[in-house]
């Protein structure tokens, strides 16, 4: 079967990402489409296939296809027999989805994806508890997820049986079979922490199993020059204008694209941040040339933005953060940085930036929004001055015989007479072939 792709097309097929299998979702970019995706907690983008993904499950294709066609998007389902194992989809999806019953042997078509009664009613009952303590969206999204994970694990087992040393076996084999970073196995505990101290009520529950210790990751930054290329990269107005705020005031993406009009104060050059992340709300510093490149931009956008200082495509809506992100990964590639660096790391820059020209770390914390100063002390690990002003020991090992143009002459260095252990070899007892074919130093 051909498919035609058109704007609202969304085509189906089976991927294999990580080893593993999916049904993947490739679509055009659309702000609509990609919020449903964005709001389902299921769905996953693919960097390396540029499209949208979820387990192999009849159930969640079934519901995440509802809600697209909510929005009069067209999904079709590619070749017949892509999905063998389940005989109901082959038609096509729409078809599936249309129907208000499901039959059953649909839940039989995929053995173990999908969620017993019991554990639909937990999982709700778990949303309904995330969403009355005020979570974010996004740690709305990610519990949900760890947690879903969780259930699928232990298939027919009740999860108010289990005990801390149930729990520890499963988590050992979160670490030895499914290979999960420390971060993730951090993440899948908070989620089953809050399950079962603040959904079952089962405090200190926890204290008996220890977390992994973190990796400790540094910050990834872009030197200035790196800076001017990516900047001079970009041609287009708005897109200048996003990268410029972004580094500007070490803003993260979220609040980048969230920034609305009434947001800048041009009397006092400030910027308010409204509820970013942890629901804290801050001013920070607008650049004067900032505020040039903004007025350049707002004076070039037919229509003007209506609400949001970056609309996309819909009036009075913000641009999405896919969108920013694929407008910093172009602009970086145009500029040929091969670094592996997202938007995030134009904050990065900003803060390290700040610390190298003699800024306190406590003003950049407050600046950044940070909690704990802790988080801050990570970009002192990664100032430049912090590695420059180091004397490495071969520099004072080769510093006698330094030349005019601030260069060891290697090939003048000798080792002490009969010393085999000498640091450099004796140049005079090798034969004159393996001079010029196997000399190192040329």
């Amino acid at each position: 079967m051909r498919v035609i792709k058109t704007a609202m097309n969304i085509v189906l097929s089976k991927i294999e990402h990580k080893g593993q299998p999916y049904i993947g979702f490739e679509t055009s970019t659309n702000a609509a489409v990609n919020r449903v995706f964005t709001d389902c907690f299921f769905a996953r983008w693919s960097r390396t296939r540029k499209t949208w993904y979820i387990p192999v499950d009849i159930e969640k294709a079934r519901s995440l296809c509802k809600l697209l066609k909510k929005i009069d998007a067209v999904v079709i389902l590619a070749p017949p027999g892509l999905f063998p194992e389940a005989a109901v989809m082959k038609p096509t999806i729409v078809e599936l989805v249309s129907k208000e019953s499901t039959p059953n042997n649909i839940k039989r078509a995929v053995p173990g994806r999908f969620f017993l009664k019991q554990h639909q009613d937990r999982l709700n009952i778990y949303r309904q508890t995330l969403i009355l303590h005020g979570y974010s969206n996004n740690t709305i999204k990610t519990y949900l997820n760890e947690f879903v994970q969780f259930l699928q694990a232990i298939k027919k087992t009740d999860p108010e049986s289990l005990t801390p040393d149930r729990l520890k076996d499963y988590l050992e084999y979160c670490f030895v079979k499914l290979q999960l970073s420390e971060n993730t196995i951090h993440s899948r505990l908070n989620a089953l922490k809050f399950y079962y101290e603040k959904v079952l009520n089962r405090l200190k529950f926890f204290w008996r199993i220890p977390r992994p210790k973190k990796h400790l990751i540094l910050p990834k930054v872009l030197g200035e020059e790196e800076l001017r290329r990516l900047f001079a990269a970009v041609s287009n107005l708005k897109h200048k204008a996003i990268l410029f705020v972004a580094y500007s005031a070490g803003l993260r993406v979220s609040e980048v694209v969230n920034l609305r009009l009434e947001d800048i104060d041009r009397g006092r050059m400030q910027l308010f941040v409204y509820c970013s992340k942890g629901k804290k709300d801050r001013y920070v510093r607008l650049s004067p040339v900032v505020l040039d490149v903004l007025e350049e931009y707002y004076k070039s956008c037919y229509p003007r933005p209506a609400n949001y200082l970056f609309e996309g495509q819909d009036v009075g809506t913000p641009i999405s953060t896919r969108t920013a992100q694929t407008v910093f990964s172009e602009a970086k590639t145009k500029a040929g940085i091969i670094k592996t660096i997202s938007f995030h790391g134009l904050r990065h820059s900003f803060a390290t930036h700040m610390l190298e020209k003699g800024v306190d770390v406590k003003y950049i914390k407050e600046i950044l929004g940070h909690f704990n100063i802790k988080t801050t002390e990570r970009y002192l690990h990664v100032r430049r001055e912090y590695l420059v002003n180091l004397e490495s020991p071969i520099e004072s090992l080769f510093r006698d015989p330094l030349l005019s143009n601030g260069k060891p002459d290697l090939r003048h260095q000798q080792s002490p007479p009969g010393n085999a252990d000498s640091g450099v070899s004796n140049q005079k007892n090798l034969p004159s072939s393996t001079n010029k074919k196997n000399d190192w130093r040329r």
